[in-house]
C-alpha cells in the first residue's frame, strides 16, 4: 500500500513541477507582464542608449520588449532595465511620480495623452520626453518606436493630459510617491512565457 501512495504522490508531484514549469509559447496578445532585467543604473544617459537600442522596433501590443513594444510597455522596460519599478500600464505609471509641468520637462520625463476632450481624465497613451519638443513613443500609428515632435503633430498638445518625473535631476532621487492606490499585476519571466520575437508575424491590427 506504501509503495503506491509513493508511486500516486510521486507522479502527482511530476506533474505538477513538469506544468508549472512549461513555457507558454507566443500568442497574440502576450498580457503576461515580463519584468526586465536590471542592466544599467538609473541615468539619463542610460535612458538614451536604451532608447535608440529600441528604436524602429515594431509595435506590438501588450508587449514590453526587447524586440516589441506597445507605449507603456517601453517606458516599463527602459525604467525597469534601470532598476526602477514602475506599473506597465500607462494609466497606473500616470498615477506614480512627480507632476511637472509641461514647459519644466527634462529628458527622460513621461507625458500621458488622451483624448482631446477636456473633460476627459482618462489615460490611454504614454511617451518619453527628449527635449525641445521631442519625444520618444511606440506608435500604434506608425507601428513601431519612433520619434515625434509636438510642433509637426500638435494633436498630441490637445491630447496631453499631465507629465511624470520618476527620476530627480541630479539622479540621486527617485519620487516613488502614488497619488491613489495602484491596481496589482501579475510578473513573470521569459522562464515561463514567450514574448513577441523578430522573424514572427506582425498582428493585422494594432490594437486587438
Amino acid at each position: 500500500m506504501k509503495t503506491v501512495l509513493s508511486l500516486f504522490l510521486a507522479l502527482f508531484l511530476s506533474i505538477f513541477f513538469f506544468t508549472g514549469c512549461v513555457k507558454k509559447p507566443y500568442h497574440y496578445p502576450n498580457y503576461d507582464i515580463i519584468k526586465p532585467e536590471v542592466t544599467c543604473k538609473p541615468k539619463r544617459k542610460n535612458i538614451q542608449e536604451l532608447l535608440l537600442s529600441y528604436l524602429g522596433k515594431p509595435y506590438v501590443w501588450a508587449e514590453e520588449g526587447p524586440n516589441a513594444f506597445d507605449c507603456s510597455g517601453l517606458t516599463y522596460n527602459i525604467y525597469g532595465s534601470m532598476g526602477i519599478e514602475i506599473p506597465r500600464v500607462a494609466k497606473e505609471q500616470a498615477k506614480m511620480g512627480k507632476h511637472i509641468a509641461f514647459n519644466h520637462l527634462e529628458y527622460g520625463d513621461l507625458i500621458f495623452f488622451g483624448s482631446t476632450h477636456k473633460r476627459s481624465k482618462r489615460i490611454s497613451h504614454v511617451g518619453i520626453y527628449l527635449g525641445d519638443g521631442w519625444f520618444a513613443q511606440a506608435s500604434s500609428k506608425d507601428r513601431k518606436v519612433t520619434i515625434t515632435n509636438f510642433k509637426k503633430e500638435p494633436r498630441y498638445l490637445k491630447r496631453m493630459k499631465l507629465c511624470r518625473r520618476y527620476l530627480s535631476i541630479d539622479e540621486r532621487s527617485r519620487y516613488m510617491t502614488c497619488d491613489t492606490p495602484l491596481k496589482r499585476m501579475k510578473i513573470t519571466s521569459s522562464r515561463y512565457t514567450t514574448p513577441w520575437q523578430t522573424g514572427m508575424k506582425l498582428p493585422k491590427k494594432a490594437v486587438p
